[in-house]
């Protein structure tokens, strides 16, 4: 494996490692609150969740320009008061991957927490527990394995990322290049040997992670 590719799985490792963070620390709320909570704008908060499933990732990575690029709604004041750009960045990768894979945890997780027995909850509720303190305490647990499922996911379509890096991060080999965009680029200058290293090892990855899911998911059950 030559150096370069090496460069890019150590990338998208430690992107996928800060995405599927990042994924715990939105995605495990979001779902508790979409699973237990009616309000007002639920529909519209679930379908914004869900539509990167359902949009062409390049269509997502193109939304994310238009906040995060340098002349985004977000972007331009971030630039013109530090002189940062997220944009082309590996910071950039991590946040296409976690908009990729939020939806995988979300989904999942609210299931896992939908399922929990309410009786369970309103006996805490008796014993003096607060909403919060009786889901850290009772629901959470008691749905971990179908939140650990949705977390392997997530971290698995970070992994395999590649549309919406390419348009908010770009390709540049050492810097924002992952293991998707690695193969891409090998295929495109005819590194076929070099390709097919990459595409096995992600296989092989992708594979091992759905049987961890798989097996989590039939514990949740």
């Amino acid at each position: 494996m030559s150096p370069q590719s090496l460069s890019a799985l150590w990338l998208s490792v430690k992107v996928s490692m800060v995405a599927t963070l990042l994924v715990a620390l939105i995605g495990i709320p979001l779902a508790y609150v979409l699973a237990r909570r009616r309000f007002w704008g639920r529909a519209a908060v679930d379908t914004l969740v869900t539509l990167p499933l359902i949009l062409p990732p390049t269509v997502t990575g193109y939304y994310l320009i238009v906040v995060l690029g340098r002349r985004g709604v977000l972007g331009a004041p971030l630039y013109e008061a530090t002189g940062f750009t997220v944009a082309f960045t590996w910071y950039a990768a991590a946040i296409a991957a976690t908009v990729m894979a939020l939806p995988l945890l979300v989904r999942t997780a609210s299931a896992a927490i939908a399922s929990v027995d309410r009786e369970l909850e309103k006996a805490a509720y008796t014993l003096g527990r607060s909403e919060w303190r009786t889901a850290l305490e009772v629901t959470l647990p008691l749905a971990r394995n179908g939140i650990l499922a949705g977390l392997v996911l997530a971290f698995a379509r970070a992994l395999g990322e590649f549309g919406a890096t390419l348009m908010l991060a770009g390709n540049i080999p050492g810097k924002t290049q992952t293991v998707p965009l690695s193969i891409y680029t090998a295929v495109q200058t005819g590194e076929t040997h070099e390709a097919l290293l990459l595409v096995a090892l992600l296989t092989v990855l992708s594979c091992a992670v759905l049987v961890a899911a798989g097996r989590l998911g039939a514990r949740a059950q």
